[in-house]
């Protein structure tokens, strides 16, 4: 009877509240249609012709050719130059000092680091008009002209703190006894960094890197305030709407957005697989 009993308490259904099987899984769509529907309606209208070359959102007939003719308006393939040039320069710049940074707030005590934890918060935070005018006020007073090299040096100031707090992140949840292990087996601290903390903190590194170029590469506030007379991707597009926007730049969207993807998609492969290869390792060494 008591077996039975038992058998009957655990095989009893779990009822479901209406809220947790109806009504949250419609918040999350409803969530994820706001933020892709108008991707797709940008992905959609690279497809349409587009009379004296201009975007217009009545459906004129489906076309291919302004993929064919991605690069045929000269401005705008330059200012995608420009914007790709500082995103990649900025995030590997921002990459290689803020992961040292990183790993010193997080492993090491040292007196002012309330400080500098306080200040990358803040750098982070802070409104990007307020960043942009303060970051203008000091490339005037040191009467430096702006261009490509302030809109540069502007990108890694605010992607330091993006990489910083990401990799410190990954640091917290990081198990220090792997480190201690590879030391005790003779490793000296250099040895046990490049082989053992690198590799478990590199998916930490690469995602701190995608998050600043993706925020560099379509930032627009701050880098009005430092560009002078150069234009990137976003400074173009801008400055085109007053005129009228050509299909290109739904193109160069749409191809933006499918190579992030895939970025994503490469990243969280790699991640997942070096977790695999992580809990194959512990579960050979408990089994040694």
């Amino acid at each position: 009877m008591a077996g039975k009993g038992v058998g009957a308490s655990t095989a009893a259904p779990v009822r479901r509240h209406p809220w947790t099987r109806f009504f949250l899984p419609t918040y999350v769509f409803l969530v994820m249609a706001y933020t892709l529907v108008p991707i797709a309606v940008m992905i959609l209208y690279t497809f349409n012709k587009a009379p004296n070359d201009r975007l217009t959102f009545a459906w004129h007939g489906f076309t291919t050719e302004w993929y064919g003719k991605l690069f045929d308006v000269a401005d705008l393939t330059q200012a995608l130059m420009h914007s790709l040039e500082v995103a990649v320069i900025s995030s590997i710049i921002a990459t290689a000092l803020g992961t040292p940074a990183a790993m010193a707030l997080a492993r090491r005590k040292f007196a002012g680091r309330g400080a500098i934890d306080l200040t990358v918060v803040t750098s982070l935070t802070a409104p990007t008009v307020v960043v942009g005018a303060s970051l203008l006020g000091f490339f005037i007073a040191l009467n430096v002209s702006r261009g490509i090299g302030t809109i540069l040096i502007a990108h890694v100031a605010f992607n330091l703190a993006i990489v910083i707090i990401v990799v410190q992140a990954r640091l917290s949840g990081l198990d220090h006894s792997l480190e201690e292990a590879a030391q005790d087996l003779g490793a000296n601290p250099w040895v046990a960094f490049w082989k053992v903390t690198l590799p478990l903190i590199a998916p930490g590194i690469f995602s701190a890197f995608l998050l600043s170029f993706a925020l560099s590469i379509d930032d627009y506030i701050i880098t009005s305030f430092v560009a002078g007379q150069t234009l990137t991707f976003p400074l173009w597009v801008a400055g085109a709407v007053k005129v009228g926007i050509p299909p290109q730049v739904f193109v160069m969207g749409t191809l933006i957005f499918v190579s992030g993807v895939l970025i994503a998609a490469a990243s969280l492969i790699l991640q997942r697989r070096g977790e695999r290869r992580l809990a194959v390792q512990a579960a050979d060494d408990d089994w040694v």
